[in-house]
């Protein structure tokens, strides 16, 4: 019995290695050469593997610019400008600067603003709740509050506030990768231009539905009334399916449309405040008053020394 089973460890050991050589000498013969390039490229990216590039992770990234030879369609939001220089420089190529990207907010709807119509009692996730019904309050396009950009968000850059039952976007720390904008259901956070001096101006609501609609289930709402779009000078607002919407490449950042809008949904961040309107001057006395108060002042006395 022991013989048997020596033989049996015996076979199986040098069926093993057979195979391992087999296998090493398979492995040679179909090898793919990599170009080194890529873990240059890969070792100069911060390794975040967000896909906010397009692509699988910073891996993929790497292979997909050794592989096209040029950055044109290759940008890191992660590591930004100065990150795609080093990636250029090992390439030996130059790269055009793009401008910084922000993820925004475009809903109004606070718990002041949106009352609710029903009560989700389910599991908290945005995504699970979409699936089940438009949300509760009477607007079926805005933030259902659940929080499932801020779990997208691996940088720590949105927040629930409490109180307006909305997220808030840190724009310090924001890298506009746009894992938050993928995982909101309603379409809510888009990314967009900083902008200069991080000043930028856009609609805070995506309501479709017309403006006395709208209007009933958000105070705040955008009813598409045009206003906005005829008082900008520049041809960067247009009013479609009822809502409006600000190209940030044309906008100049006037804000017009802000004072126009009369339901305040249109956001300008970081602008200084509005001088308050100077004071109504008070209305002068009238030169002609002034003699006729002193005649009387003097013709009072003369009065009384007549019936004394």
């Amino acid at each position: 019995m022991s013989t048997i089973i020596i033989y049996t460890v015996v076979s199986l050991s040098l069926l093993g290695l057979l195979l391992a050589v087999v296998l090493y000498f398979v492995a040679q013969k179909f090898k793919v050469e990599e170009n080194p390039l890529i873990d240059t490229i890969e070792a100069i990216m911060p390794g975040a593997n967000c896909g906010g590039c397009g692509n699988a992770g910073c891996r993929a990234f790497a292979e997909a610019c050794v592989k096209a030879g040029n950055l044109d369609a290759q940008f890191c939001p992660v590591g930004g400008n100065e990150t795609m220089k080093k990636v250029a420089a090992a390439m030996g190529l130059e790269v055009a600067e793009k401008a910084p990207m922000v993820a925004v907010v475009r809903c109004n709807g606070s718990c002041a603003n949106r009352a609710k119509t029903t009560t989700y009692d389910g599991y908290k996730s945005c995504a699970v709740m979409n699936s089940l019904y438009p949300g509760d309050t009477g607007c079926r396009y805005g933030c259902l509050g659940c929080g499932d950009c801020t779990n997208a968000c691996q940088f720590g850059a949105i927040s629930m506030d409490p109180e307006t039952g909305l997220p808030v976007v840190d724009q310090d720390k924001c890298t506009a990768c746009g894992a938050c904008a993928k995982a909101c259901p309603k379409g809510v956070i888009e990314l967009r231009n900083k902008g200069i001096k991080n000043r930028r101006v856009f609609v805070s609501c995506i309501n479709k539905d017309k403006g006395a609609v709208a209007r009933k289930a958000c105070k705040a709402a955008c009813i598409g009334c045009g206003k906005c779009a005829k008082t900008c000078p520049f041809e960067a607002i247009t009013v479609e399916n009822n809502v409006a919407y600000i190209d940030y490449t044309k906008c100049k950042m006037c804000t017009k449309c802000v004072a126009e809008c009369p339901t305040g949904a249109i956001h300008a961040v970081n602008f200084p405040p509005r001088p308050a309107a100077p004071a109504a001057p008070k209305a002068p006395v009238t030169p002609a008053a002034a003699p006729a108060a002193e005649a009387k002042k003097v013709a009072e006395p003369i009065a009384v020394e007549k019936n004394n």
